[in-house]
């Protein structure tokens, strides 16, 4: 049974998009706590690379979920469900309102709707998997995955090594498609959810990207990535802005092609990212100019 006094806030979008001041603003507004749905911003030791909230601003707004977990944890979608859930009937007995901010749909799917329970993976498969991907790169599993599961093969971006893996593990480790995991019903949450999303023009927001790489660069990612190196075999460091330091320091690349290559690659991640949240239309876009309606709920 829904409570209609409790309100789940969702403050999604594209990466650079905004999102972290528009919640912290609307946080400070509500006089609520923010809860993070991205996929990246769990590990302490990924701060630059993935524009975690400064300390200044995580110092504005309580946010859960950041810095939450060490890059050599498990934590996936099914323990962010389970671990989120639990957090916001904690947090909804002193707040009407929670604010959840993100550019992972995934993640907040899962809060949202809910997912299916994973089977356990044997970590040996996992790193079998990461091993393969280095040394036969991503064809090779993505064909995998097509005799595997060619139901997810047809859904997943195929060009999201993350994905391609995490299917193949559980398929490995269960002898199930992954497919055959995802089929749950909806899950009716016992709260009011209302999503937004902020919506930029394309080259605008191409342009944010650009500039946030920059930034991140003289804050020092390459010094970041460097510190890493010993975990860079790890899935949380197999994405933008990590792999192509990586690339960098083994010497395949020099720094201006590395970091022309984030640039491009963060702007192929953003434009993913669109198209998993313009398939929900429960989002209520607002453009730059109309984030001022968030702060009058």
């Amino acid at each position: 049974m829904s409570d209609t006094s409790k309100t789940l806030i969702v403050i999604a979008g594209p990466t650079a998009s905004g999102k972290t001041v528009a919640g912290i603003q609307l946080a400070q507004q509500l006089g609520t706590e923010i809860i993070s749905a991205d996929s990246r911003q769990f590990y302490r030791e990924m701060a630059i690379g993935t524009a975690k909230p400064t300390p200044d601003e995580l110092a504005q707004a309580k946010h859960h979920f950041v810095n939450s977990h060490g890059i050599i944890d498990s934590f996936n979608v099914g323990d962010f469900e389970q671990q989120g859930q639990a957090l916001l009937d904690e947090l909804f007995k002193t707040h009407d309102n929670v604010i959840m901010v993100g550019g992972s749909g995934l993640y907040i799917k899962a809060i949202c709707e809910g997912f299916d329970q994973l089977p356990d993976v044997d970590p040996a498969i996992r790193e079998r998997l990461n091993t393969e991907l280095v040394e036969e790169g991503l064809s090779h599993l993505q064909e995998k995955l097509k005799h595997a599961d060619p139901d997810y093969y047809n859904k997943v971006d195929i060009n999201n090594p993350q994905r391609i893996i995490r299917a193949l593990e559980v398929f490995e480790s269960s002898g199930q498609p992954f497919s055959l995991f995802r089929k749950a019903d909806f899950r009716k949450r016992s709260f009011n959810i209302i999503k937004y999303g902020l919506l930029w023009p394309r080259d605008v927001l191409y342009n944010r990207i650009n500039q946030r790489v920059d930034l991140m660069i003289e804050q020092g990612l390459v010094d970041e990535v460097k510190s890493l190196i010993p975990y860079r075999h790890l899935n949380a460091l197999n994405t933008v802005g990590y792999s192509e330091i990586f690339e960098y320091l083994d010497g395949k690349t020099d720094l201006h092609t590395a970091i022309a290559a984030i640039k491009q690659n963060t702007r192929r991640f953003a434009k993913r990212q669109m198209t998993w949240f313009n398939k929900d239309k429960e989002i209520n876009w607002l453009s730059p100019g109309e984030l001022s309606k968030l702060y009058y709920l």
